[in-house]
Parts: C-alpha cells; sequence; structure tokens
C-alpha cells in the first residue's frame, strides 16, 4: 500500500516538474497543474474508498502525510491561476504591491489557523487521532472544518488544512520570486558578467550556502537586520560566483527535513570545533 502511494506521488511531481520547465504560459501551466493534480487525487480517493486501514497509525500517516501532498497541488495550482488571472499589467511597482498584498493575505491564514500550524510544524502527535482519524472530528471542537461533512469516505477534520498551509508555503514562494524579477530588472545579466572576474568560487552543495545565508539573515548582523535576503542572496552570488537558482523553495525544503534543519551550521561548528581542539593540541 504503502509503495503504491510512493509511485502515484512520484508520477504526479515528475509530471508537474515538466510541466513547470516546459510550460511558460503560466495560467496554462495552472490549468494543466489542476488537472494533473485533480486525476490523481481522484484516483487516489477511489483506492481509499474501498481500502481498510490495518492501524490508526497507517491511517493518521496517510491523512497528514500523503493526502495533502497530493491535495496541496490541487490547491496550488487554483490559488496561481486566480493570482495571476487577476495580476495587474502595468508598472512593476504596481505588480509588486499586488503580489506583496496577496502575500499578506496568505499570511493571514497562518495565523488564524495559528495553533493547528504550530502544532504541525512541530510535528507533534498528540491530536492526531482527533485531526487525521475519518469520523472523529466533532463540530463543537472545530466549527471552521468543513472538508470532513463534504466527503467523509475521504476526509478528516485537518489534512485539507495541512494541504492548504503546503499549498500556501509554496505560493509565496512563487509570488516572492515574482518580485524578486520584478525588482532586479536586469540585474542578474550584471551578476554573469561579475562573476566572470572573480576566482573564488562555491564548490560545495548550494543547500549549505542557502542555509548560511538564511543563518546570516535571521541574526541580523548584515547591516543591523536592515537588508533583505534577496540582497544577500544576490552579494553571495556574485562573490562565490554561483546561481543560487530558487533559493526561497530550497528554504521551503530546508524548514521541511524531519532531522538535522541545520545540517551545514553543525558541519561548521563541528569541523572548527575540531579544528580548535587539533591546533590546542599541538606541542
Amino acid at each position: 500500500m504503502t509503495t503504491n502511494y510512493d509511485d502515484i506521488l512520484k508520477k504526479l511531481d515528475s509530471e508537474l516538474n515538466v510541466l513547470e520547465i516546459e510550460e511558460e504560459d503560466i495560467l496554462v501551466r495552472a490549468e494543466k497543474g489542476i488537472k494533473l493534480a485533480k486525476q490523481t487525487l481522484n484516483k487516489v480517493r477511489s483506492i481509499i474508498v474501498d481500502y481498510e486501514f490495518k492501524t490508526k497509525s497507517e491511517e493518521i500517516h496517510f491523512f497528514k502525510c500523503t493526502k495533502p501532498k497530493i491535495y496541496s497541488k490541487l490547491i496550488y495550482y487554483v490559488k496561481l491561476f486566480n493570482i495571476e488571472g487577476k495580476r495587474p499589467r502595468g508598472s512593476n511597482k504596481s505588480q509588486v504591491k499586488y503580489l506583496n498584498n496577496y502575500i499578506e493575505k496568505l499570511q493571514t491564514y497562518f495565523n488564524d489557523n495559528l495553533d493547528f500550524y504550530h502544532y504541525y510544524r512541530r510535528e507533534a502527535t498528540v491530536f492526531d487521532e482527533q485531526y487525521f482519524l475519518r469520523g472523529k472530528a466533532d463540530i463543537r471542537l472545530f466549527p471552521d472544518s468543513f472538508h470532513f461533512f463534504v466527503d467523509e469516505q475521504f476526509a478528516t477534520s485537518h489534512d485539507s488544512t495541512v494541504a492548504t498551509i503546503l499549498a500556501y508555503d509554496l505560493l509565496i514562494v512563487h509570488l516572492k520570486r515574482e518580485i524578486d524579477k520584478l525588482e532586479n530588472n536586469g540585474n542578474y545579466a550584471s551578476l554573469r558578467l561579475l562573476q566572470s572576474k572573480t576566482k573564488i568560487t562555491w564548490t560545495a552543495h548550494k543547500i549549505y550556502l542557502i542555509e548560511l545565508i538564511y543563518a546570516l539573515h535571521s541574526t541580523d548582523v548584515i547591516n543591523n537586520g536592515t537588508v533583505d535576503i534577496k540582497d544577500i542572496a544576490y552579494f553571495v552570488e556574485k562573490t562565490f560566483k554561483v546561481d543560487l537558482g530558487d533559493y526561497y523553495r530550497a528554504f521551503l525544503e530546508i524548514r521541511m527535513r524531519k532531522n538535522g534543519r541545520t545540517k551545514f551550521l553543525d558541519i561548521l561548528k563541528k569541523q572548527l570545533t575540531k579544528r580548535m581542539d587539533d591546533t590546542d593540541n599541538i606541542k
């Protein structure tokens, strides 16, 4: 059963990755993404309605982890179509304002569901039976959750909330990337020219450098914390002759790590400590 889900998820991710690369028209991409995600969700639903979970843990895992990964893609592309379809075609300034306003709307959802948002981000489990088992939802406890009334065979009180959190994470990544494009106005072309003049290059994984950038930004050690993350990323790209690509999405992946969220920082600490210890031992 688990392998079957893994195969279905891998197939969907593969098809969506190809779609993201090959389809330049963002509205067409969103329409096709909606179709792929909906087909996959329907396929999984047809399996679940005729399947009896062997344990509560298996059912919880499906509705907490598996279904939201698929459903989030559907939410993402539906929202993406609406956002981009209404995006103003005027000046860069007006577009940036529109996109920033939408980011605030998405953040409002997190604030409105803050308790559950923290519960999910902390990977807590104490209320999992209430949140992710079918037939356990209580309208008195979850008055804003209605999805389990619509399809009680394929919904719990909070699987759609998880899916929405995942989808909105992706949307914020997309919106910030679009804002970067509008605000940089050709800076990336000048970056390539400047890169050709530097002899210092980054030779480790890009994800390590992205982790370091976000750590620097989080500690306010550059310009007393007044500099934006994109400015630090641009400076680092220029200095180390590296194209970080979509660092917003990369940071999202770092956040979603179950273990070792600060992997590179842990390596730095370990290696620096070792060096100091080795130096102390030199006679």
